[in-house]
């Protein structure tokens, strides 16, 4: 709990607390990506300055300020709940970061992902039923624009792996292990990394 109050402070956002009052069946709670695991994120060479990162279900926007202060990516959160978007918002113009993110309040599934997207990140914000939609929209850039595009599940939930093993064109292709970093053991605790490969031109 230190480092999560330590980084807050530091970058001057409030992010910590979990936040049930718009989950339903197809939305899931708002619960802060651990520091740690963030760290670990930042640290494992994926992301860079010239990157865009996705951050589906962005709550109060703690990803996307971690990302753009360690590793000068830009972010863009999409967020469907007005309440806590307004707080993601509030963050942005109290933060000391000079690589601020955007903050989209629109529906995951409605979001048209553009062209300049190289990475997206994910922490169980929906359903596998607003996942399949997320994704035809994500396919439907890449296929518009061939680049290579990494997708990141911290935490996935077994529905979500089994979706992502069938999709076409994405591919499995790492996974940053973080059950060191809690106690317990968790299996759940890691990021997996899936991979939409740059072949050009189809």
């Amino acid at each position: 709990m230190k480092k999560e109050r330590a980084w807050d402070n530091y970058l001057q956002i409030h992010t910590t607390g979990r936040d049930d009052a718009r989950a339903d069946q197809y939305h899931h709670p708002y619960e802060p990506t651990p520091y740690a695991v963030l760290e670990r994120l930042a640290d494992s060479g994926f992301f860079r300055e010239g990157d865009t990162v996705v951050d589906y279900g962005c709550g109060k926007g703690r990803v996307g300020f971690f990302l753009g202060c360690k590793t000068e990516a830009k972010t863009v959160g999409i967020e469907y709940d007005e309440r806590i978007h307004e707080m993601a918002l509030e963050n942005r113009r109290t933060t000391i970061i000079r690589r601020k993110p955007d903050f989209l309040l629109t529906r995951a599934e409605e979001f048209a992902v553009p062209e300049d997207v190289t990475r997206c990140y994910f922490f169980n914000p929906f359903s596998v039923e607003i996942l399949h939609k997320v994704m035809a929209r994500i396919l439907e850039s890449y296929y518009e624009d061939p680049r290579e595009i990494f997708l990141f599940f911290y935490y996935p939930s077994d529905e979500y792996l089994a979706y992502l093993m069938t999709v076409e064109a994405l591919e499995f292709y790492d996974e940053i292990e973080c059950d060191d970093l809690f106690p317990g053991n968790d299996p759940r605790e890691r990021v997996m990394i899936f991979w939409l490969p740059d072949y050009g031109e189809f």
